[in-house]
């Protein structure tokens, strides 16, 4: 049995690994329309955002739930394609109620959709099958802390760039938004499964 922090060592690597650049593209992506004066709503995403990754990487590495990796791969870009869209049409007050709602049920679904692209590195790493819980729980903690550090890490960034730069959000939000979903149509085109 290993311990705890040899998880969480692999999963802050496994998100801090540029070939998983994917899964930072989804943050950039889902972080580009939130100002800092609305870290609790961000928070909230990325929180909903990890509860799906956690749970369906909990049943694809118990193999209860089994999709194929190709089919996976590709609808990982879809959820950043379908998160740039979704910003193009973001409402300037993006902490209302119900927009955060819509959010946090989409950050959710496509959190799904993550945690069964990390199943197949995460069962690559269990050192034994006597019990996934520690493992599950370390790896998911290092995934949570290296997301949070980096999204704080944008919005730290933007804040920046709009306050002393002078860069204005809304054409800061175009921008990535529009660069993230070229950069998933691209991946979407190499890793389509037909």
């Amino acid at each position: 049995m290993h311990s705890i922090s040899l998880y969480v060592q692999l999963g802050i690597g496994h998100i801090t690994d540029i070939a998983g650049f994917d899964h930072i593209l989804f943050l950039i992506a889902l972080c580009a329309v939130y100002k800092l004066e609305q870290w609790r709503s961000l928070l909230v995403l990325v929180t909903a955002f990890t509860v799906g990754h956690s749970v369906t990487l909990a049943l694809a590495s118990l193999s209860v739930i089994v999709v194929a990796s190709d089919v996976i791969e590709f609808l990982i870009p879809v959820t950043i394609l379908v998160t740039a869209i979704n910003n193009l049409f973001a409402h300037t007050d993006s902490a209302k109620a119900q927009v955060i709602g819509r959010e946090y049920v989409m950050a959710l679904f496509f959190g799904f959709i993550h945690g069964m692209g990390f199943s197949n590195y995460f069962r690559a790493l269990l050192m034994d099958d006597s019990s996934i819980f520690v493992p599950l729980l370390g790896f998911n903690l290092g995934i949570e802390i290296a997301q949070l550090s980096f999204v704080l890490a944008i919005v730290g960034f933007v804040y920046l760039l709009t306050n002393l730069v002078g860069i204005r959000h809304r054409d800061w939000s175009l921008f990535v938004s529009g660069a993230a979903a070229g950069i998933s149509v691209l991946l979407m085109l190499e890793n389509r499964f037909w």
